[in-house]
C-alpha cells in the first residue's frame, strides 16, 4: 500500500537481495562497495541503524539526507496510520523512495527479520542470496532451524539465482528444496570455500562472507557485472561500522547471539588485544543470553552488565536475574553512563557488545564515534 501510493519506486532499479542469519550486512556492504566502486549509482539499505536511521539508506556513501527523510514521512504518514505499518515497514518504502528519487542504478538490500514475509520482499532481484542459517526470532520464525531455512528460503524467486552461503547439509538441502520450489536457479558454495584475495573486514568468518559476495557479484548480468579488479578493489575496501571494529582502546561488535558472540570471541582470542579487557554489555533479554555470557566471559577480565537506554522496554533485560542464573562474577550496573565511565577505568582494551542499542548508545555518547558525525 505504502509504495503504491509512492508509485512503485521499487520497479525504478535492479536490486540484490540479501537474507541469512549472521553475515548479510557485511555481505550487503562488500557487494555494495564492489559495485560502487566499479562506477555505478548504487543504494544501500540494511538495518537496525546505530545511532541515527538515516544510516539505513545509503547512495554512494552519503545517507539520506534530513530533509528527504522528512518529506517521505510527511508523505506516507496518513498511509501508515491508516494501514498501521510498522517502523520497518515505512523505513523500507522510505529507503525505496529515496533511493529511485536518487536514480539508483542497483539497491543492495538486507533482509530485516526472516525473508518470505519481510518487508523488503517486495524486491525483484537480480540475485537473492542466504548467507546462513541459526536459530533467531523464534517466536516469529518458529523453534526448528529447518522451519527458518524455509522462511529464509522465501526471498528466492522463479528464474532468479539463489545463493547458498550455509555450510550444514541439512539446512541447505532444505534452502536448496525450498528455492527450488519457488523456480530460484540454485547455486550452492562448497562447503569450507572462502574467499582468498585481501579483505579488510576483521575476523575469520568475514572470508566465508567475502565468498558469498563474490558469487553474488558473478552472477549478475553483464550490464552490472564488475570486473575480477573490481571486485578485489570493493572487498578490500568494504568497512562495516560495530563489526569488530577497533578504535584505539575501544573494541565494538554488535554481536548479540551465540554465533555472533561465538565468532567475535574466536578473534578476540587471535588478536593479540592489550589488557586488562573490560566489556560493557547489553544484551536483550528477549536473546539467548544463557549460553552467549559464558562464552563472553572466557575472553574477559571484567564484564560490566548493563541496559541500554535505547533498548525497547518489553525487551530490556532482568539483569540481577541474568547475573544469578549464569553465576558468572559480573557487575551489574543498571544506568548506562555510569557503566560506560566505570568500564574505561584502568582497562587496556574496552569491549562495547550484547546488541546494536548497546553500541550505538555508546557510539553516540563517545565524540567523534558517531557514524554520521
Amino acid at each position: 500500500m505504502l509504495l503504491e501510493q509512492l508509485g512503485n519506486p521499487e520497479r525504478h532499479f535492479a536490486a540484490v537481495h540479501i537474507g541469512g542469519t549472521n553475515g548479510k550486512g557485511s555481505v550487503a556492504t562488500m557487494v555494495y562497495t564492489v559495485l560502487s566502486r566499479a562506477g555505478l549509482n548504487v543504494g544501500l539499505y540494511t538495518s537496525p541503524h546505530l545511532v541515527d536511521v538515516r544510516e539505513r539508506m545509503l547512495v554512494d556513501g552519503s545517507p539520506i539526507p534530513r530533509d528527504a527523510f522528512v518529506h517521505w514521512t510527511a508523505e506516507l504518514q496518513r498511509a501508515i496510520m491508516e494501514c498501521d505499518a510498522s517502523f520497518f515497514e515505512a523505513t523500507t518504502a522510505i529507503a525505496l523512495a529515496d533511493f529511485a528519487a536518487r536514480g539508483v542504478e542497483i539497491a543492495v538490500i538486507e533482509v530485516g527479520l526472516g525473508g518470505r514475509k519481510d518487508a523488503t520482499n517486495v524486491v525483484s532481484p537480480l540475485v537473492s542470496p542466504v548467507t546462513n542459517v541459526s536459530l533467531e526470532h523464534t517466536e516469529y520464525l518458529g523453534d526448528s532451524l529447518e522451519g527458518i531455512a524455509w522462511e529464509k528460503a522465501g526471498i528466492a524467486k522463479r528464474d532468479t539465482p539463489f545463493v547458498i552461503g550455509e555450510e550444514d547439509p541439512r539446512l541447505v538441502k532444505c534452502l536448496r528444496e525450498a528455492a527450488e520450489e519457488r523456480g530460484a536457479i540454485v547455486h550452492e558454495l562448497p562447503e569450507g570455500a572462502e574467499y582468498s584475495g585481501p579483505i579488510s573486514l576483521v575476523g575469520s568468518y568475514q572470508r566465508r562472507n567475502a565468498s558469498v559476495a563474490e558469487a553474488i557479484l558473478g552472477l549478475l548480468p553483464a550490464s552490472v557485472k564488475p570486473s575480477s579488479s573490481e571486485i578485489s578493489d570493493g572487498i578490500t575496501a568494504a568497512h562495516v561500522p560495530g563489526r569488530f571494529d577497533r578504535r584505539g582502546q575501544w573494541l565494538f561488535d554488535v554481536a548479540h547471539n551465540l554465533a555472533g558472540i561465538e565468532a567475535l570471541v574466536q578473534q578476540m582470542r587471535v588478536s593479540d588485544l592489550p589488557g586488562p579487557v573490560h566489556a560493557l554489555v547489553g544484551i536483550a533479554g528477549d536473546k539467548e543470553w544463557e549460553l552467549v555470557l559464558p562464552t563472553l566471559i572466557s575472553e574477559i577480565d571484567t564484564i560490566w552488565l548493563t541496559v541500554a537506554p535505547s533498548m525497547p522496554t518489553e525487551r530490556s533485560p532482568d539483569l540481577a536475574k541474568m547475573a544469578a542464573v549464569t553465576g558468572l562474577d559480573l557487575i551489574v550496573e543498571p544506568d548506562f553512563d555510569a557503566a560506560l565511565s566505570h568500564v574505561q577505568r584502568e582497562a587496556g582494551t574496552v569491549l562495547v557488545t550484547g546488541s546494536f542499542f548497546t553500541v550505538g548508545d555508546a557510539l553516540s555518547r563517545l565524540p567523534g564515534f558517531a557514524p554520521l558525525g
